[in-house]
């Protein structure tokens, strides 16, 4: 590291910056969109479980722009379950996608910490 010039190490010290302040925004935007999806996952199951806990011969009623039209249980059911099914999935692909942006972080804080720990001391 002592045999970089000062210019050459300030660049190479604003990239690691910059990629980790690019990773922090990402892990803050991937965080959140994960909590408002669970969020919504818990919405659908609690309007699953009062669906089944609802008698046989019940309509149901799904909103459609202005009004609401009577849907079949059975497709109501499904079509709740499917929406919880892929939400499920995008949160499993956020959490990936978190944990990514979490090592990404990590590498550009400790690549940080290597700079000024191996930088030369000045007098």
């Amino acid at each position: 590291m002592a045999s970089l010039s000062d210019d050459t190490l300030r660049k190479i010290l604003v990239q690691i910056q910059q990629t980790a302040v690019q990773s922090q925004r990402a892990l803050n935007v991937s965080r959140q969109q994960t909590a408002a999806k669970d969020r919504e996952r818990r919405i659908l199951q609690l309007t699953i479980n009062e669906i089944t806990s609802m008698e046989k011969d019940v309509n149901m009623y799904k909103g459609v722009g202005k009004m609401f039209m009577m849907v079949p249980r059975q497709e109501m059911e499904k079509e709740l379950k499917d929406q919880e099914k892929d939400l499920a999935d995008d949160i499993n692909g956020l959490n990936k996608k978190t944990k990514y942006l979490e090592k990404q972080f990590n590498d550009a804080q400790a690549q940080i910490r290597d700079v000024f720990h191996h930088a030369p001391k000045q007098q």
